[in-house]
């Protein structure tokens, strides 16, 4: 497995090198392949398709013939065997798999005119909701009882081998895969194959749909399950101890290990590792990173010297509809209120996207400072 970075990557690699290790007896590997000056280019990644093509010479050095293509800002759990062997059955050059949405929804995707043998005819790229009449594909009855008659690409791409190299050597100057790539080959007649999934699928690369993704695990039985024996959910294990809670009321949350909670209310919450959190805060729709360390009993006598907040979340703050991001630092009588209501800002601090107060990692919020509604 090669995962291909480019911004701001420097978290993500360090997460990658400390939870995939394989022992000397494994041929298994996760790889980040980084933007790179080569003889052939010195530019950045221009677009999915480019940063494909720039890695090739990386796939060349191990025996394969397929090519798995998945994108990195979606949630879902998906058994790519299954997608294997349909690919394989339907004698595919390339098999794209899809999702049914609804007329409303379709406009936000590349939809697929998809025949009964499950073969792609047509792709459009955010088709306008006026021309959607057009773009309706045979589905499954429970699919259209709910008008769900649209097939969405999910950006996920099995190539085989010989057939992407083509692509690329056809398209030099192509970038992306579905504005370029994928039209050309059905424009060509290549043996184009729809894999309908039909099971959870979401977009997380904003702020508001990563935000509900994750205050949605807090449901009695999210789409997104974390406790399915047979879908297990794995990261790397920190073996910390195990969260100590003083009186807190608790709603539908979600707790890591190694958190020390002292808030009087919290409610639709994901709290993260080593959380601190003070006496009377109260806490609701909200996702609290936690911190990569633990501060000793010095370093908080240090900061009351300074006068600093120590990591973690203070006593008294009230914060709803936000992100706090991982080794934050917020004194008492904090309040922090996301709305919908409130404008997009930058600022040196934290940032509102969509509603979404997100405080920075790092960032040091003094005694009494209010952010959002009511500032």
């Amino acid at each position: 497995m090669f995962v291909l970075t480019q911004f701001n990557s420097a978290s993500l690699n360090k997460h990658i090198k400390n939870t995939f290790n394989f022992d000397m007896f494994s041929h298994g590997f996760v790889d980040i392949l980084a933007a790179e000056q080569t003889p052939t280019s010195d530019k950045w990644f221009q677009g999915t398709a480019d940063a494909v093509r720039q890695s090739m010479h990386h796939l060349n050095n191990h025996d394969h013939d397929y090519v798995l293509i998945l994108s990195g800002d979606q949630l879902y759990q998906m058994n790519f065997e299954d997608l294997a062997k349909y690919h394989i059955k339907q004698k595919a050059d390339l098999t794209i798999a899809t999702i049914p949405v609804i007329d409303r929804d379709a406009p936000g995707f590349g939809i697929m005119k998809v025949n009964e043998k499950g073969f792609i005819e047509n792709f459009v790229e955010k088709p306008p909701l006026e021309t959607l009449g057009e773009w309706q594909s045979a589905v499954p009855e429970a699919y259209a009882k709910d008008g769900k008659l649209y097939l969405a690409s999910m950006g996920i791409y099995l190539f085989k081998r010989k057939f992407l190299k083509k692509l690329f050597d056809d398209n030099p100057e192509a970038t992306d895969f579905g504005k370029e790539i994928i039209p050309h080959a059905i424009e060509q007649g290549y043996k184009v194959a729809s894999y309908s999934f039909d099971d959870y699928w979401t977009d997380i690369g904003t702020i508001r749909s990563f935000f509900e993704a994750n205050i949605a695990l807090t449901d009695d039985i999210p789409k997104f399950d974390l406790f399915n024996s047979t879908k297990q959910i794995y990261t790397r294990p920190r073996l910390l101890g195990p969260s100590k809670i003083f009186g807190t009321w608790f709603n539908k949350s979600v707790i890591a290990e190694g958190c020390i909670i002292l808030a009087k209310k919290m409610e639709r919450c994901i709290v993260g590792i080593r959380s601190r959190i003070g006496e009377g805060t109260e806490i609701s729709n909200a996702i609290v990173m936690g911190n990569d360390r633990y501060e000793s009993l010095d370093e908080i006598e240090a900061n009351a010297t300074r006068k600093r907040p120590n990591l973690g979340i203070g006593n008294n703050c009230h914060i709803r509809n936000a992100i706090i991001d991982k080794d934050v630092r917020m004194g008492n009588n904090v309040s922090i209120h996301g709305s919908v209501a409130l404008q997009d800002v930058e600022e040196p601090t934290h940032c509102i996207r969509d509603g979404i107060i997100v405080i920075k990692k790092g960032a040091v919020l003094p005694d009494g400072m209010k952010i959002g509604l009511g500032a």
